[in-house]
């Protein structure tokens, strides 16, 4: 039998070890985050809100209810809450995303296959249940099928759509087109044909462009094959928003990792910070779980120049992870207050189709302390993340 003595520091033992193994977090108390050995569980009415990769905070919920680890709300929530929303924003047809910020909205474009349409709110919880509007179908026969990749960029103070297309069934027939807006709200516009971007020296399949602005003018980055390598990426000057010069090789796959399934650079998207300019691309056959994201950068001072540009070759820096397979064709956009966010599409499962089956999802991008982006891992559909803002 227990002495007195023996039972007080028993019980003294055990409710030291209480804390840690049943009680859970209070409201702005550490939840997550790489390297967070404690609690994830959050106090009834509060959830654990992902705030970077390496610091997940308990906030008042925004849609009622407790807050289990990662949990999130959906963007509700009154005066004073944090607002939160979880991925994916678009599924099914979220495959090839692209997002801007205009006039107190958020634009959304992805691959629906036969038309462009474009889905606009508030919010990215507003995204999920917005009705999407289609801005854009075409019977020309040249450009009537495989419309990929759409994307809004505005050139020369007026809106573009950028979208691949080509003769149905036949994917070399592929080209970079565009449609022109009516007026400088993206809703309200009105679209029509605008051209095709072809280089003088380059007139063959090419497929995802996109816009990037230098000081030296805007250019069109595009994914095109080339024989006995694959698909590589090429850059060409823009003359005006619909006409491009000459086209010039930035980017071959070279490494094992952007060789699975087949040897694939696409799906260009340009980010800058801190007054440096990179290229983030897909690598890798969309059709398998190994699609993940490189980078390049501009190291030179003319982007027409191969050589101004260097790889990253130590490997993908966006890749599968937390139920996220086959990631990638990302593209990026600015919140108001400045915070950058990546938009890509994601596969459900490991068995990673290229058609609608792919998710459209949203995440901020983070800083390294030599000004690198920290792109984290694909976040898991249960996080509740902070409310662009």
């Amino acid at each position: 039998m227990f002495s007195g003595y023996a039972r007080l520091t028993a019980l003294t033992a055990l409710v030291a070890f209480l804390p840690r193994a049943v009680l859970s977090v209070p409201i702005y108390g550490q939840c997550g985050g790489i390297g967070w050995t404690g609690s994830t569980v959050c106090d009834s009415g509060t959830t654990c809100v992902v705030v970077n990769d390496y610091y997940s905070q308990c906030q008042a919920s925004t849609g009622g209810g407790g807050g289990g680890g990662g949990g999130g709300g959906g963007g509700g929530g009154g005066g004073g809450t944090t607002k939160t929303f979880t991925n994916p924003l678009k599924n099914p047809n979220g495959s090839d995303p692209f997002m801007v910020y205009s006039n107190g909205y958020y634009y959304l474009m992805s691959t629906t296959w036969s038309n462009l349409q474009i889905t606009r709110a508030t919010s990215m919880a507003g995204l999920k249940t917005a009705s999407p509007k289609v801005v854009w179908s075409d019977s020309t026969p040249s450009r009537a099928c495989n419309m990929w990749a759409p994307e809004l960029h505005q050139v020369g103070g007026t809106w573009y759509i950028y979208y691949t297309a080509g003769t149905c069934g036949n994917y070399d027939s592929n080209r970079i087109h565009a449609v022109k807006a009516s007026s400088s709200d993206i809703w309200a516009s009105s679209w029509s044909y605008a051209g095709s971007l072809v280089p003088s020296n380059r007139n063959k399949g090419s497929l995802d462009g996109t816009v990037l602005n230098h000081s030296t003018g805007n250019y069109l980055i595009y994914s095109s094959w080339e024989d006995g390598v694959g698909q590589c990426l090429y850059i060409a000057k823009m003359n005006s928003a619909t006409s491009v010069g000459t086209a010039v090789m930035i980017s071959k796959p070279t490494n094992s990792w952007e060789k699975t399934g087949a040897a694939v650079n696409e799906g260009p998207a340009p980010l800058y910070h801190g007054g440096r300019t990179w290229i983030v691309f897909s690598a890798s056959l969309c059709s398998t779980s190994g699609y993940s994201l490189g980078l390049i950068e501009l190291k030179g001072s003319d982007p027409l120049q191969a050589s101004s540009w260097v790889k990253n070759n130590s490997g993908p820096v966006f890749s599968a992870a937390n139920g996220n397979y086959g990631v990638g064709h990302n593209g990026f956009f600015t919140s108001p207050s400045g915070q950058v966010y990546n938009v890509y599409h994601a596969s459900p499962t490991s068995t990673v189709t290229c058609d609608g089956n792919r998710r459209t999802m949203v995440q901020p991008v983070n800083w390294n302390s030599d000004g690198s982006p920290n792109f984290g891992q694909p976040r898991p559909l249960s996080e509740g993340i902070v409310e662009p803002s």
